[in-house]
């Protein structure tokens, strides 16, 4: 077996597992940030439900920890007062990220499992460990029952031939590796990272690489455990724990070989993270501010790097250099060795350790036409505010605060950029959960063709309005961040059926995406494929998602009604009659949706 299926069979008490199988798997540790906490909380108040085992059960503040938003202030608070009833730890808003607090206080170890609110919970890889982002009703399910269902995926092995060139850091490899896969050409699969230089990689590089993984679509990139990985772990745990590795004789769904001398410093284009080309050629581009840190760059090793840049310069005039430290206790650190002055000196803002300019909230948005190169592992239009951001390493963000535009660090002018004058002006509750009678199984509604892959959750809900918890309220902001479609609340009608392209529901775990459709009576979706942790959530609350392979056939038009028949797995245009197979629900989704709801099983 690979490592997530020996991982997977450990945890749902079988000798062994395959791929497409679905489990029942037992967390070990379950996790709930002040984005989503809340939401978890509602829903096992809703439910009347008790907590498994309080000591598997965390909060972590660590989205906004500062509380400069009243709304995750509120929650926040609800959290707490949750936890105290409950006997729930809290990693309050002092302690930092909590996956990356999971691996530093053994929490996690090589072999475990892991669930979170956070889309970035696969960030575990890097140990060995199984770690998932999954929804609020996910994780509630999770913290009543300690286990959740999960399908067995296929395993793609890749290897990294070569020696790594000495300007070429972890995140240029994990945007390397984004480049040549895409948005979605890991969709779905556990990736397995092999060769000479990959054992090398020290923790926080290996954190810097899966914590991408949820860009790539995939479940997880794992690695498997180093001596130095194996070493930290134990001492960081107060409990034995045996590390799982790939079987010799594994079989492998695909094997992909790369050589790492052919990896370069590169960066993300604005809007999407796939988005990659070498620093060259964007170097010069003038930028207005600089974020280091998030769970993908935010630890010791990436704090050194940005220092070793930033000792005796200062960030170019006019530009905001952002540091945040992904936990307390690399903060601490830090300020021991002598960074946190490197960092005042050169101007830096530095806040409390949190996931900060990822998040936007922490630290604070960008503005429009505002230009950001940094550290972390999403740019989607919209993620950090209204300006355009750039993804980078450690290194060559440090370097662009500096130079004034984006530049590498062997590449830093005496004399900085400086703006010139170019003209611009600037133009409650959801609905407790009813159970319902059989539902039918035969959809019948019109049809709206948004024929575009690797629509994001930004696209489909926006980030600026995560703090609505009222499923009435959600409907109108359906879209509204999808070029083209931001009317599609006003023009949708009850019984509507949405038909899009691959990756359908990319990005974060916001429930909101998939609740906005279900508040507008839509029936149902089809994909040809969609993000993992959006497909859980439109199965966990009872929504209709299906994929398709090609339906030509049918010759859709806008509006033409169809007929999806959820057993069958069929769907039928009514104005010719023509009919195309689809796939039909699974055993566990047809049970959630006649059921209503995840909770209500």
């Amino acid at each position: 077996m690979t490592i997530i299926e020996k991982i997977l069979a450990a945890h749902s008490g079988k000798i062994s597992v395959v791929p497409g199988e679905i489990v029942d798997v037992m967390i070990d540790v379950r996790l709930a940030r002040d984005f989503g906490g809340a939401g978890v909380v509602k829903n096992l108040l809703a439910n009347n439900l008790s907590i498994d085992d309080s000591n598997r059960t965390f909060f972590t503040f660590d989205c906004n920890p500062t509380g400069s938003d009243q709304q995750y202030a509120a929650n926040q608070q609800k959290c707490r007062m949750f936890a105290r009833e409950n006997n729930i730890m809290v990693f309050d808003i002092n302690a930092g990220i909590g996956t990356h607090l999971a691996i530093d206080e053994g929490l996690a170890v090589p072999g475990s499992t892991l669930v979170s609110t956070d889309s970035h919970a696969n960030i575990l890889g890097a140990i060995g460990a199984f770690g998932q982002g999954m929804g609020d009703r996910d994780i509630a399910a999770a913290w009543a029952r300690g286990a959740v269902w999960f399908k067995v995926p296929d395993t793609v092995k890749i290897t990294l031939q070569g020696k790594r060139p000495p300007m070429v850091s972890a995140k240029d490899i994990a945007l390397s590796l984004l480049k040549k896969f895409g948005a979605d050409g890991l969709l779905g699969y556990a990736v397995e990272l092999y060769g000479e230089e990959v054992e090398n990689l020290t923790l926080d590089e290996r954190i810097t690489i899966s914590s991408m993984a949820t860009e790539m679509g995939a479940i997880a990139l794992l690695f498997p455990p180093s001596a130095a990985v194996l070493s930290y772990c134990q001492s960081r745990s107060l409990n034995p724990f045996e590390p799982v590795y790939a079987d010799r004789d594994t079989a492998y769904r695909h094997h992909h070989e790369m050589n790492l001398e052919d990896f370069i410093p590169s960066v993300s284009l604005p809007g999407q993270p796939h988005h990659v080309v070498s620093v060259e050629e964007v170097k010069g581009t003038k930028i207005d501010s600089v974020f280091i840190g998030s769970c993908t760059n935010g630890r010791m090793q990436d704090m050194v790097e940005a220092a070793m840049v930033l000792k005796g310069r200062k960030a170019a005039p006019g530009v905001v250099l952002k540091i945040v430290p992904s936990t307390d206790e690399i903060w601490n650190a830090c300020m021991k060795e002598g960074l946190i002055a490197v960092f005042k000196s050169a101007g830096a803002l530095i806040s409390n350790a949190g996931c900060a300019g990822c998040a936007s909230g922490q630290v604070g948005q960008n503005g429009p036409g505002e230009k950001t190169v940094s550290t972390g592992n999403r740019n989607f239009e919209g993620k950090q505010g209204k300006g355009e951001v750039y993804l980078s390493s450690v290194a060559t963000a440090a370097a662009s605060a500096i130079a004034g535009h984006i530049t590498t660090a062997d590449d830093i002018p005496e004399q900085p950029s400086v703006f010139v004058s170019s003209g611009r002006q600037e133009k409650s509750s959801s609905g407790s959960i009813t159970k319902r009678e059989k539902r039918n199984t035969i959809l019948r509604g019109k049809v709206w063709l948004v024929l575009q892959d690797n629509i994001d959750t930004d696209m489909i809900y926006h980030n600026r309005h995560l703090a609505v918890t009222d499923l009435k309220e959600m409907g109108k902001y359906a879209f509204g961040n999808l070029k083209g479609w931001e009317d599609y609340p006003l023009r949708s009608e009850p019984g509507d059926i949405l038909i899009t392209g691959k990756n359908f529901g990319a990005g974060s775990s916001r429930q909101q995406a998939v609740d906005c459709f279900r508040a507008l009576d839509n029936q149902a979706i089809l994909a040809e494929s969609f993000g993992a942790i959006y497909e859980r959530n439109a199965i966990n609350a009872g929504f209709p998602v299906l994929t398709y392979t090609d339906l030509g056939d049918l010759d859709l038009k806008d509006r033409d009604t169809i007929v999806v028949d959820l057993e069958k797995g069929t769907i039928t245009n009514n104005k010719n009659n023509k009919t195309v197979s689809i796939g039909k629900f699974s055993e566990v989704q047809m049970k959630i949706y006649q059921n209503g709801d995840l909770l209500l099983l």
